[in-house]
Parts: C-alpha cells; structure tokens; sequence
C-alpha cells in the first residue's frame, strides 16, 4: 500500500472512536451461552479448494446501481434487473454463450412468474437454451451461496463456467389476502355455476380483502429482523453513538469512492423500464451531506422508547442485481482471461435465531479463517455486510472476545480485532443499499477490486442472514 493510501484509509477510520473503544474495552460485553453451554465449533484444518483444474477464478463482476424500493427501478421486476449485469459480463468478456455451463443466482423475493431466477436469465437473453439455472435462498447470504454452488459444481467438474449472483426487486413483491379470502378465491376459480360462485363470494367479509403487508420477520419467532437486532444491541451492550459512528463511516466512504470513479468498472448504467432515456448510473442511497450530529437527531424505529436502531444505522431496502463470471483455473487461463481473483476458502455456521439472530459471521470466520491458513492478522481488507450497524459491531466484539471464544468457539483465543483502517474502505450496505439477493456478490466484487487497487493480497468476507445463518469467505489474488 502507497503513503498516500495508507494515510487516506487512516484518515477514513478517525471517526469511529468509539467503535474502537466499544470493540477494544468492552469486548467481553457480547452476549454468550456461559462456559460450557455452547456446542464448540471446531477448528479445520487449512484446505486447498482445488480441483482437477485448479483453483476457482472469479474472473469478472458487475452489478447495477443500488436504488432505494419505490423508485427508479419500481416497474422491473428480478429477471430484468438481473439480466442486466449478466449481459454486460458477457459482454465486456467477450465470452462465447456456449462455453457456460450453469446459471446459479440467488432471490429472497422471486419475481411472481418467474421464481426460477437462475434459469429465467438465461432465456431472457437468449442464451443457449442447454445452459441449466437454477435460483437459491439463503437469506441476505443469497448471491454468496450462489456463488458457492458454483465453486462446488467446478470442483466436482461438473462445470467449467459459471455465471451466479442474485437480484432483489423489492418494489415488485406480491401483496397477499387474508387465508380466508386466499381459499375462496380458490374455490371461486373452481366453481362452475353462478349460484356457486355468488355462494362462495358471500363468505367473504370486507376484513378479508384488506391487503397483507409483507415483513421481514421470522417465521420460528415471529421477530422482525430490525426487532432481533435491537435485542442484540441490548444483549451486547452496543452504543447509540457506536452504531451512529458505523453508519457515518459507511456514508463517508462510499461517496468517497463513487466520487473517485472506484465503483465504475462495478456498476452498470442500468435503465428503468419501460421507456425511460436517462440512465441510473450511481447508487442513490449515499448521503455524503450527513453527519453525527443529523445522524443522532434521528428516532429509533424498532423500540421506539427505548431503543438505539435507527433509519440512519440500519440498510435500507433497495432494488438491484450483481452477477460474477466463475471459472476454473485452468478454463480462465485457456480462454486469456485475468482473474480478479480466487476463492481461497469458505464457510457457513448457523445458530439459534431466537438468540443472536445476525450473529452467524461470528461463527463463520474462524472457519473460513481456518481452512484458509490464516490468521486474522494476516488479511488485508475485510469487508462486512452491514444489515445494521448494531450487528457489525455485534460481530466484531464477538472476533476480539476472549469470553465469545471460549464460551462459544471453545477454542483458547479469539481470532482477534478487525483493523478498522481496513475495514469496509469503500462502504457497505448501510449506504449503498441492500437487495436482499444481490448483496453478497456485491462484496465479493467490491473487496475484489479493492485489492487489486491497492495491489494487495488476502481479504475476508462476511454477510449474516435471516435464520440465524453466516457466511464468510477468504479470497486471495
């Protein structure tokens, strides 16, 4: 890393004093089972994630902009946002259709007829039909699974490229009826005669015809993902200031890095349809204007007496799409292509969402860390997704504790503190935005680029899901 970058990435973690006093003094605050009560999660052996032909090359990726829900990309639906970074990877590499061998992309919110995302892609751009697709869910983890699906399926040489990603259009979600109007309104289609059908619809009450707002929320505890993680902010004793701190750093750098064009080669200029001229071209949640002071002046909106998670700490829901081109190694280096990069390791944990629903990077990260065969000391860049900044801070008091360690890993030692100078250097999810299934192939690319920028080496990921899950994710250049 040059000077100049060392000191602008130090200058972008000034503000975050008391982060690093909530994660440095007070790690030991996070919420634990007690000694004993937790099953260990055990520690792996370092692996080498190669197959026949090598190592899993993610060789290029993009994504549209990340616009808020209601918006610029109010009338697209899943299968046209996604189609639109597939067809500018296919595009920009040049890439014979022919050679794809599968289509894995990911979608918490299908789109209504068409839920099979993952093929849908490859019939609207009119690609071999022989290509298989296939759509995953895994929560906020969406796009990592696809990803990983398609690291599994070139292992297994099943495969040899890959496209995966994953696509949110949360403009676009179906609005359900009450379980009484949904039968009658199975029975009407079923009904023959009038007498029947005029019969049918009398068991109707004006009650059933209300609309059924759909929420984020726990099907196990009824809990709203916003409602779990104010419990967590409470459980691990996070500060109003430290999650403001969190949220501002996120603004602060992503303007940063739209204003310095680092996202460009990311985003796709993307348009609205239908018959829209003008181009959406940057994400449009980055508030680069905002501050502590603005950001501390808002109301909490999960426990509005007593608690700390407010719009400004928390993602917003966004419409978008991201795609990445996989290869094996061996495929990319035939066909003349440059890897951004390869998957050193992975790993997913889950635990009980009753307890610590977005904790799961804390249990992903000593395993992904593991197989890789390295220490957290030795990753260059870590990028986290920011469903909330309770839960980033949640996370990371979690890596720096000895107690979480021993109470929850079983293990001696925890894998230690993130270096907030390099953490999330170009923001995250509070102010880029988060499309539920696209987010995850979001931070691949991003921490992707974000080496090569800067020519470093190792970088580490982690998103949590609903369902109490976690991913995390080691690439290496």
């Amino acid at each position: 890393m040059s000077n100049d970058q060392a000191a602008a990435t130090t200058s972008s973690a000034a503000g975050l004093r008391e982060v690093r006093r909530e994660v440095h003094e007070r790690a030991d605050s996070v919420w634990t089972r007690g000694e004993g009560a937790a099953p260990a999660i055990r520690k792996h052996r370092k692996q080498a994630l190669k197959g026949s032909r090598g190592r899993i090359a993610i060789v290029d990726g993009c994504r549209t902009p990340f616009v808020k829900a209601g918006t610029y990309f109010a009338e697209m639906d899943a299968v046209d946002l996604a189609s639109v970074p597939v067809a500018e990877l296919l595009n920009r590499n040049e890439i014979d259709p022919n050679e794809i061998d599968l289509s894995i992309f990911g979608a918490v919110v299908p789109a209504l007829y068409a839920p099979n995302l993952g093929r849908e892609v490859v019939l609207r751009l009119k690609l071999p039909r022989t290509i298989t697709g296939t759509t995953v869910n895994l929560a906020c983890a969406s796009s990592n699974r696809a990803i990983t699906a398609g690291a599994e399926a070139i292992l297994a040489g099943q495969a040899e490229v890959v496209l995966a990603g994953g696509a949110e259009s949360l403009s676009t979600v179906p609005i359900t009826y009450s379980r009484n109007a949904s039968q009658r309104f199975i029975e009407l289609s079923r009904a023959k005669s009038l007498p029947k059908k005029a019969a049918i619809l009398g068991q109707l009450r004006p009650r059933d015809l209300a609309p059924v707002a759909p929420a984020i929320a726990e099907y196990t505890t009824g809990e709203t993902m916003g409602q779990s993680c104010e419990k967590m902010a409470k459980e691990n004793g996070i500060s109003r200031r430290a999650q403001d701190e969190i949220a501002l750093h996120s603004h602060h750098r992503a303007a940063d890095a739209t204003a310095e064009g680092r996202f460009a080669g990311q985003i796709v200029a993307t348009f609205p349809q239908p018959g829209h001229k003008k181009a959406v071209t940057e994400d449009t949640g980055i508030r680069p204007e905002t501050s502590l002071d603005a950001l501390d002046g808002l109301r909490p909106v999960f426990d509005r007496s007593y608690g700390t998670l407010t719009a400004g700490n928390s993602s917003p829901l966004t419409d978008g799409a991201s795609a990445v081109l996989l290869m094996s190694e061996k495929k990319a280096k035939e066909l003349g292509y440059k890897p951004l990069g390869y998957i050193r390791s992975y790993a997913y944990a889950a635990l009980d969402p009753a307890t610590q629903l977005l904790q799961g990077p804390a249990y992903a990260a000593p395993q992904a860390l593991d197989r890789a065969g390295l220490k957290l000391k030795d990753i260059d860049l870590v990028e986290m997704h920011e469903a909330f900044a309770a839960q980033i801070l949640s996370n990371m008091k979690a890596f720096a504790s000895k107690k979480f360690a021993r109470d929850e890993l079983g293990r001696k030692a925890p894998i230690g503190e993130v270096d907030l100078d390099r953490f999330n250097v170009n923001g995250g999810s509070i102010s880029i935005g988060h499309p539920f299934g696209a987010t995850g192939a979001r931070v691949t690319m991003q921490l992707l680029s974000e080496l090569e920028r800067r020519d470093l080496k190792h970088g580490l990921l982690t998103v949590c899901a609903a369902g109490g899950s976690g991913f995390a994710m080691v690439v290496e250049r």
